[in-house]
């Protein structure tokens, strides 16, 4: 038996209309016949084409105020009877059911509504019955029904059936019916989502997704699923690669923290800090970052929290960078940045994040609240009998915020509001304090006065000595060790101060 299907009949209702008429006006050429309802059924006849009303099929009209429509057994035999199966055909005969090779309907609008900030009726009213209910019927019954269920399908279902004079293969159906399937199940999840309270269930459906060039090595296949364009308008550049995405996630919830704060400027390298600093004006924020470690800087990602003016950009462009991100560019900074073809050009919009962290891990997934806790000075517990001048304090809490971002274990140097140097991602806490230690020393930097952020306690009170000779004259940590007062004798010891938080900031 032939699997090609010719389109005879088709019913079509959908909330969004916009290129509805060139689908409508090809299938009144080929002679097809056309079902609607409602509003799809007054454009349809304003187009001054025929259309059958549901109700006249179903012998009842739109009732409870729209809610019900097309949910009658007439309109579904008509889509999900089969064909080639004697006692259907039979049964279509003795009730007189119309077939309906064609089905074409969207769903409301459920997640802008809930976007918009709606009151929960009208978000309710935006839940779809009768659409959700033909769209899984006409995709269930691939072998015999087209399914279009959304008004991105519209061109191609388009060129479908005017190359092929109404015609579809099997597979061209079952194409669609797996589109119509993503479309529901996506559509599912995001209201059950809305509703869910109590339950501790992970759904999440992400319909907009790129292929990236490669993931994190070349012989790696990569893809991002979400929607960049509501994050970025990209100026320049050419396409961000899976390393410059989670470099770029980095640096964006690292800047989060500096927000309508003075001109503030970060360099990160494989998704740490290593250079940051914040000045008087976002020039010399740059120069003042960048000399954190120059050597790490190239081929890094930039961000500011505020406009890059043209001599800023003019110092920028001396430096291999492979991304730059920005609220805003000064006309002659864009001229200057995209004097390398490459260099990918970023200015960020205002969107709201995810509030939890997703990772693959094992045969499962690993799911936790993001981290937004950030350390104020009403958090800090003075336990010394030393305590930090205002500067230090100030400090403290700049470099705890680094910290927070960067891989453990970490250690963070800070003096005057810039990154001085970090120990990431070491096998312990030591190790961090003396690769701080020694970058610091390598570039130039005088130690001296300096204060210390760690993302967890300290043990021992090793850390706290080293420090001391290196020049630290205050730390800050979350304290929770049952040996804390040892690291707190040696502070007293020797004229160190030392605030504890209570609050962790592990980073894996």
């Amino acid at each position: 038996m032939s699997t090609s299907k010719t389109i005879k009949s088709a019913l079509i209702s959908v909330f969004h209309k916009d290129g509805l008429a060139p689908i409508v006006q090809k299938l009144n050429e080929l002679g097809v016949t056309i079902y609607s309802t409602g509003g799809t059924e007054k454009f349809i006849k304003e187009l001054g084409i025929d259309v059958v009303p549901v109700e006249d099929v179903t012998s009842y009209p739109s009732i409870l105020g729209g809610r019900v429509k097309t949910l009658h057994p007439k309109v579904f035999g008509g889509i999900l009877n089969r064909q080639d199966h004697v006692g259907d055909v039979a049964e279509m005969q003795e009730y007189e059911i119309p077939q309906l090779d064609l089905v074409i309907v969207d769903l409301y609008p459920f997640e802008k509504t809930v976007a918009s900030g709606a009151p929960e009726q009208d978000i309710v009213e935006k839940i779809d019955i009768g659409g959700i209910s033909l769209i899984r019927a006409s995709a269930k019954n691939f072998k015999d029904t087209f399914t279009v269920s959304s008004m991105e399908q519209y061109d191609e279902f388009l060129s479908i059936i005017s190359e092929n004079n109404g015609e579809t293969s099997l597979e061209q159906r079952k194409t669609f019916a797996a589109k119509s399937f993503n479309i529901s199940s996506h559509y599912d999840t995001a209201i059950f989502n809305y509703f869910n309270e109590d339950e501790v269930v992970f759904k999440a459906s992400e319909t907009t997704s790129k292929t990236l060039r490669y993931g994190e090595n070349p012989h790696q296949k990569g893809y991002f699923f979400g929607d960049l364009e509501a994050m970025f308008d990209k100026l320049h550049g050419k396409e961000l690669s899976y390393n410059n995405l989670l470099d770029v996630d980095a640096a964006v919830n690292l800047m989060n923290e500096f927000v309508g704060e003075d001109p503030t400027f970060a360099v990160l390298k494989h998704n740490n800090a290593c250079g940051f600093a914040q000045r008087a004006t976002i020039k010399q924020a740059y120069v003042d970052a960048l000399a954190g470690d120059p050597v790490s800087a190239f081929g890094g990602v930039l961000i500011a929290n505020k406009e890059i003016d043209a001599e800023t950009a003019a110092e920028i462009h001396k430096l291999f960078c492979e991304v730059v991100i920005a609220p805003s560019y000064s006309d002659e900074a864009l001229t200057t940045l995209k004097g390398k073809k490459n260099r990918v050009i970023l200015i960020q919009k205002t969107t709201e994040l995810p509030v939890q962290n997703v990772r693959t891990a094992l045969n499962g997934l690993l799911v936790q609240d993001k981290d937004s806790k950030t350390d104020t000075l009403e958090d800090l517990t003075y336990v010394t009998d030393t305590k930090p001048t205002d500067s230090e304090i100030k400090d403290l809490l700049f470099a705890s915020k680094i910290c927070k971002h960067t891989k453990s274990n970490t250690i963070v140097f800070t003096k005057n509001n810039q990154l001085l140097a970090s120990g990431t991602g070491q096998t312990s806490r030591v190790d961090a304090l003396r690769q701080a230690i020694e970058k610091a020393t390598s570039f130039g930097f005088d130690l001296k006065g300096a204060v210390m952020a760690s993302d967890a306690f300290f043990p021992f009170p090793d850390c706290v000595e080293i420090a001391d000779k290196a020049g630290i004259t205050s730390v800050i940590q979350p304290g929770g060790s049952i040996k804390d007062q040892l690291s707190i004798d040696y502070c007293n010891a020797n004229n160190i101060s030392m605030v504890m938080t209570g609050t962790r900031h592990f980073k894996h």
